[in-house]
């Protein structure tokens, strides 16, 4: 009959193709095809089957396997008060309706067929239990039929509590839990019969995106989602109004976050062995979940080979472990690094302590999405918003001046040369605003002559950028900052002015690297990944990543003049001296944002860019980064560059020394898997040869040429002593997601130079 069903469909839409007769056939499918006889019996995909996770040379970091598999459920041991909650926010009509849902159902088809993708689900409780259980959740014209019917035949042989108790035994929940009672066991530690109402709620706010409503991963997201669900358990009379008021008072909590004497919904940690490298182990599990969904990951036995360099993110984590002893959270660092050649992330440290917080402060988040709202005015939509970016918790960190080189990347394809001269006054007045809250400052309110356009970037001039964005375009520089690879760059003129220039939208250190590192790959935009290829258990790839292929997103001449520039900032500008590789040559810039709530450092050579963040983690207050270490203020120049200049001098020992007019060391990764798979052994360390001489990476295929570092370029003027800030206006208009979890009111300059 499925059969029937498929060619009947196909064979209508491909001579018509009209919206109209795709929703007709939905229709069709209800009213004239005979049901089933019996049910087909579920899929079940065995439990035992772990995905296992290496890193690049194939030695073992971690694995993926659901948790609570072997905690027992019966039907009795779900609450009553969950199944209100299911109801409330998933289907009010269960139990008052068959189990499909038409007018969802048409609306979804509906919309599908006329945006030639899959846009809206439509489905009933039963309808999404099916989905899991007989159709493996592909979202097709066809399996959309064979859902509705066998929906229909499971409502006619099977209880409403059997219907209930099936699809709370099965749904995912996050966390590698599927069903009530992992959830319950995984979140709260409890049995699934203790849930009270917020409990329940939270848990039932997960269903939809587990992902995106973790409150493990943003607090803010998971009580948004349980006070929604509380809000429809009271309109729909499952809580009085007592009963909800006490509820809503039990906001989520962290442990860490627990008061004494105040109720509260305490959301645990996972319980699952940490891995080796918990914040890249994270990168990875959310970079999957979005390419493979929970199933595949979690039950698919896959092997997973990674990017990861054990030596890199061993160092990485060390340096970072060192710089933070001796101080407190919630002070924290994070350390990317992104190798331009390929897109592969090599080392990631998103924070000092993963098992206190699952925030991936490396990964950022997404500003809020404004783009359907016509009075926001977006004129460039941020990437992100299609759903589809790896994030880990909040709106992400603002980049200061480090966010300077998109207006400069901008500013010469617009035909603006690096010879261009502007005036530096001291302040300079936005144009069309008026009132104090309208100036941008430079640093330390110190002015000087005329200066081209190089210089201002070596000296991270904030009143010549505030111009030169002003001749570019700030929608232009929005542009260009998205195509580099800044997945949450937006633009809208009601929420943001030239200090767009100065790092007001909130990025990841994640984005910043792979950013920075298409300048480094002369324009060749290569997305970055954590992962080399991803095989199933029956050894075919389903994820190959061994050669990976770019996009030119800017011209070869634009990118390297970019760079040519940028070499001069550590040369000779505001990342001198601590930046500095000795007898290698590197391009970077520096950030520090208003009230030395952040410092950046991002930097690149032919072989690798790396992102360095330090900054506070308590979204909700606005620390300095004051009396740090010994350092009185903490620039990006400082700390972070500092930082960055010995981690990249580890990192590319035994890398030959190339300059950014030849091509970078090649790389080539060893198929790990596939020895695994001839041979059935981990071959780990085995697999590299005899380090070189200096201890560095081996490098697979022909040496590159070893080049010397060209001499620095002539100093132009005076070299500043220290780094100093560079602005210190502030604005009145509010700007959507611009800090991780939080709205700031910064859409005007609210960001220090350096």
């Amino acid at each position: 009959m499925w059969s029937a069903i498929r060619i009947a469909a196909g064979a209508v839409l491909g001579v018509i193709g009209a919206p109209i007769v795709a929703v007709s056939v939905v229709v069709a499918a209800f009213v004239y095809l005979p049901l089933p006889a019996a049910l087909p019996p579920p899929n079940v995909t065995p439990a035992s089957q772990v995905s296992t996770v290496y890193d690049a040379a194939g030695n073992e970091i971690g694995e993926f396997r659901p948790v609570g598999q072997n905690i027992p459920v019966r039907i009795s041991d779900i609450p009553t008060v969950l199944k209100q909650a299911v109801v409330s926010s998933e289907d009010r009509n269960f139990y008052h309706e068959g189990g499909v849902s038409f007018g969802g159902t048409l609306r979804a088809a509906w919309a599908d067929v006329t945006n030639g993708k899959t846009v809206q689900g439509g489905s009933t409780i039963t309808q999404q239990y099916v989905k899991n259980a007989y159709t493996n959740g592909r979202r097709t014209l066809t399996r959309k039929l064979r859902e509705a019917v066998l929906a229909t035949q499971l409502s006619r042989s099977a209880s409403k509590d059997q219907v209930m108790y099936d699809y709370l035994s099965t749904v995912y929940f996050g966390e590698g839990a599927y069903g009530a009672g992992a959830a319950a066991e995984e979140y709260f530690r409890i049995p699934v019969s203790q849930l009270d109402a917020s409990q329940a709620a939270l848990l039932v706010g997960l269903i939809p995106a587990p992902s995106d409503y973790d409150p493990l991963v943003s607090l803010a997201q998971g009580e948004q989602r349980r006070e929604l669900v509380l809000g429809e358990m009271l309109a729909q009379h499952y809580l009085d109004q007592g009963q909800y008021q006490v509820a809503m008072a039990e906001a989520v909590t962290l442990p860490e976050g627990v008061k004494k004497g105040l109720p509260q919904t305490v959301v645990y940690p996972p319980q699952q062995q940490a891995p080796k490298y918990p914040y890249f182990f994270d990168y990875v599990r959310r970079y999957l979940l979005t390419k493979l969904g929970p199933d595949q990951l979690y039950k698919g036995g896959l092997r997973i080979q990674t990017t990861l360099d054990p030596a890199l993110q061993a160092d990485a984590q060390g340096r970072i472990t060192s710089e933070l002893a001796g101080t407190s959270p919630p002070l924290d660092m994070t350390l990317v690094s992104v190798e331009p050649a390929t897109g592969y992330v090599k080392s990631l440290i998103g924070g000092r302590n993963f098992a206190a917080s699952q925030v991936n402060i490396a990964l950022g988040g997404c500003p809020q999405d404004l783009s359907s709202d016509p009075a926001a005015e977006v004129e460039v939509k941020a990437t992100c918003w299609n759903g589809q970016t790896v994030a880990g918790g909040g709106g992400g960190l603002q980049a200061g001046s480090a966010f300077k080189p998109f207006t400069l990347a901008a500013a010469l394809s617009e035909g603006i040369l690096p010879s261009r001269v502007y005036s530096a006054p001291n302040v300079f007045q936005v144009p069309g605003c008026t009132g104090s809250k309208c100036t941008i400052h430079n640093a330390e309110g110190g002015g000087q002559g005329p200066v081209n356009v190089a210089t201002a970037t070596w000296l991270s001039i904030n009143t010549v950028y505030a111009q030169i964005i002003r001749d570019a375009g700030v929608a232009k520089v929005a542009e260009m900052a998205k195509k580099l690879g800044i997945t949450s760059a937006w633009y809208s003129p009601k929420y943001q002015g030239l200090t767009y220039t100065l790092g007001v939208v909130g990025v990841s250190p994640l984005d910043m690297a792979s950013a920075y590192s298409t300048f480094a790959n002369h324009g060749l935009r290569i997305g970055p990944s954590p992962i080399v290829r991803v095989v199933g258990p029956s050894g075919k790839a389903i994820i190959d990543n061994t050669h990976p292929h770019g996009t030119q997103v800017i011209s070869k001449a634009i990118a390297d003049n970019v760079t040519d520039i940028l070499t001069g900032v550590i040369q000779h500008g505001t990342g001198y001296p601590n930046a500095v590789l000795k007898g290698r040559p590197a391009a970077g810039k520096t950030g520090t944002t208003e009230g030395f709530h952040d410092a950046w450092f991002v930097g690149y050579t032919p072989s690798l860019s790396t992102a360095v963040q330090m900054g506070f983690s308590d979204f909700e207050f606005k620390h300095a980064l004051t009396g740090i270490k010994g350092v009185g203020q903490v620039f990006g120049g400082t700390i972070p560059a500092q930082v960055w200049h010995d981690y990249m001098s580890q990192a590319l020992q035994g890398v030959p020394v190339t300059a950014f007019d030849q091509p970078p060391p090649l790389s080539v990764p060893p198929d790990v898997l596939a020895l695994q798979q001839r041979h059935g052994i981990n071959p780990g360390d085995q697999l590299m040869p005899a380090p070189t001489g200096s201890g560095g990476p081996y490098i697979y295929g022909p040496s590159a040429p070893n080049a010397p570092t060209p001499p620095a370029a002539a100093t132009p003027g005076p070299v500043p002593a220290s780094p100093a800030p560079s602005s210190t206006a502030t604005t009145a208009s509010t700007m959507p997601g611009s800090r991780a979890g939080t709205t700031t009111t910064t859409s005007l300059s609210p960001v220090f130079g350096h």
